[in-house]
């Protein structure tokens, strides 16, 4: 397959794994990468040091090109960006703020920098300053899509852009890859759908629970990660959703936070409350929906856990190696072309 972003990029197909904290680990980059595509790190977890070394492992693990994401909204996610600059990172990928700064830095070796958008108004402001693609975030996605869906989203920044969109949200199979590049999308990425594969590090209890899943299976609040958020419809989600900030908890789910970046606890409670009353809320919520994801991704908790997904997550009905996935999504989106060639003729 060729588009704008296989040639930009040097990748076989235009599928990405999106960078999600706890999935998006060197191993599953790497097995992105090899397959094809274009796996992309998820910094959000590690400091800077852990950054460094992840970097370093899917380098030993694959010499195709990869990614790395940073949520700059983040504690300690400026640092890991500049470590990604500093280890010269082909691909970075960043969300949640202003990234104009990592633009000129990779731009200087040659890297390539992709925004995360949910808004003609974003994704503009993004080609002003230089990157070289954005990925456009439908409300299907997991996390942190917004109110435009993918359908809408995509072509409307197709016609307000001349740097490539990649789209988000609602892709699972070869037919989604099909439809996005019909959209005018150059490439998709892809979260839920690569998190139930065989080299994938969710849970197996998730695994097993999103495959009985069906697309009408998610909650979409403000009241779990303190963003538009969509997780897997659960009773730990619900409870969620109904009860909103837990502030005592939200301390000590920061403290945790503060240890696993290696951070003054006291220097980050004080950044938090220098920051403003509603940044300080947002990050609270996220110190409590950081646990609570965890829970989910890594011990597997139903009962506590919380796990984002997108609505796609009821066209998942196997647990493929990632190889095996996107091999088949490129002959059903070769399918696809065939049959739409047939109609058109």
């Amino acid at each position: 397959m060729k588009t704008r972003i296989t040639e930009m990029m040097g990748i076989q197909y235009p599928i990405f794994l999106s960078g999600m904290s706890w999935i998006s680990i060197p191993e599953m980059v790497a097995a992105v990468s090899n397959a094809g595509g274009l796996g992309i790190l998820a910094t959000g977890p590690l400091e800077k040091e852990e950054t460094r070394a992840a970097i370093r492992l899917i380098r030993k693990l694959t010499d195709k090109p990869f990614g790395a994401n940073a949520s700059l909204l983040f504690p300690g996610a400026k640092d890991s960006a500049k470590v990604l600059l500093e280890e010269q990172v082909p691909v970075i990928n960043f969300a949640l703020g202003k990234g104009d700064w990592i633009v000129e830095e990779a731009h200087k070796y040659g890297g390539k920098v992709i925004a995360t958008v949910v808004s003609p108004r974003h994704a503009k402001r993004a080609q002003e300053y230089g990157c070289d693609a954005v990925i456009a975030t439908g409300n299907e996605a997991a996390a942190h899509g917004e109110f435009v869906t993918t359908f809408c989203l995509v072509p409307s920044l197709v016609n307000a852009l001349s740097i490539p969109v990649i789209a988000a949200g609602g892709i699972a199979d070869g037919r989604g890859l099909a439809a996005a590049l019909a959209l005018g999308a150059e490439g998709v990425a892809m979260g839920t759908r690569l998190m139930t594969t065989k080299e994938s590090p969710l849970h197996q209890n998730y695994k097993d629970l999103s495959l009985t899943r069906e697309t009408t299976d998610t909650l979409y609040s403000k009241r779990i990660d303190g963003l538009w958020c969509r997780v897997l419809k659960t009773d730990a989600a619900e409870r969620q959703k109904k009860k909103g900030l837990n502030l005592p908890a939200a301390f000590f789910n920061a403290q945790d936070i503060a240890r696993s970046l290696h951070l003054p606890f006291v220097k980050l409670f004080i950044g938090v409350l220098l920051s403003g009353w509603k940044n300080s809320i947002q990050l609270a919520y996220l110190a409590n929906a950081s646990k609570a994801f965890q829970l989910a991704t890594k011990e597997g908790n139903t009962e506590k856990g919380i796990l984002p997904v997108g609505q796609c997550t009821g066209l998942i009905k196997d647990e493929p190696t990632v190889k095996e996935l996107i091999d088949r999504m490129v002959r059903e989106a070769q399918a696809v072309e065939k049959r739409m060639a047939g109609i058109f003729s």
